[in-house]
């Protein structure tokens, strides 16, 4: 007998209040209480005009992600997948439906982000190039990084 595991990353963009709760859980545990970021700069004036995401595994919320657009083009922001879900491809689901839905939206626009250190290969694989010098955000080295896909 054979055993067949199926494994289901679902991504929505979210719409109804329920899903934004769980994708701010999934922030918080990331970044407050992994990262130590403080909360005050965790949740920003952008919350109610950023577009968001929540992704679950298997019917469990465990990334999150937003966008929103600026003087600059569209920015990528609050990118997060929780420690038990990394390495399982649910980052790169999010990003790839993200900026799918960011181009179909704003083609003309440059689409841009703050790339943690450890993220930075990550978004290189994903087509996106560092621009400029490293930066601290919240005591963590970033750097911009465009998508040039």
């Amino acid at each position: 007998m054979r055993l067949y595991l199926f494994i289901m990353i679902e991504l929505k963009r979210i719409e109804q209040e329920q899903d934004l709760q769980a994708a701010y859980k999934v922030r918080e545990q990331v970044f407050v209480e992994e990262q130590q970021v403080p909360r005050d700069a965790e949740y920003d004036q952008y919350e109610p005009v950023a577009t968001h995401y929540l992704a679950t595994f298997n019917g469990v919320p465990c990334g999150a992600a937003r966008w929103r657009t600026t003087e600059k083009g569209v920015k990528l922001e609050r990118f997060a997948v929780l420690a038990a879900y990394r390495n399982k491809n649910v980052g790169g689901q999010v990003l790839q439906a993200v900026l799918q839905d960011v181009k179909a939206a704003h083609p003309e626009k440059e689409v841009y982000l703050h790339a943690q250190l450890p993220a930075v290969n990550f978004y290189k694989r994903h087509g996106f190039e560092t621009e400029g010098e490293k930066f601290s955000e919240c005591d963590i080295e970033h750097y911009k990084m465009v998508y040039r896909g």
